[in-house]
C-alpha cells in the first residue's frame, strides 16, 4: 500500500472494525481491503471486503447488531 491519505483512512477503519467485531468475539477471516479499489483514481477511500463467514459467525455478527 502507499501512504496516500486515503489508504491510512481505509486501513484505520479495517483496524477498528476487527477490533470492535473482535471484542463480540467475532472474526471474519476475509475482512481485508478490497485491492480492485486500487485499480481507478484516488477519489474515495479503498473498499473493504467484509468476506465470507460460517453460520455460527453470522450469527453471532446478527446478535451483535441486534444488541445496540
Amino acid at each position: 500500500m502507499s501512504d496516500h491519505a486515503y489508504d491510512r483512512e481505509a486501513i484505520e477503519c479495517l483496524e477498528q472494525l476487527r477490533a470492535a467485531l473482535a471484542e463480540h468475539g467475532i472474526t471474519l477471516p476475509s475482512l481485508e481491503l478490497h485491492l480492485l479499489s486500487y485499480a481507478g483514481n484516488y477519489t474515495t477511500p479503498p473498499l473493504i471486503t467484509l468476506g465470507n463467514c460460517n453460520t455460527a459467525t453470522a450469527d453471532r455478527l446478527a446478535d451483535a447488531l441486534r444488541k445496540r
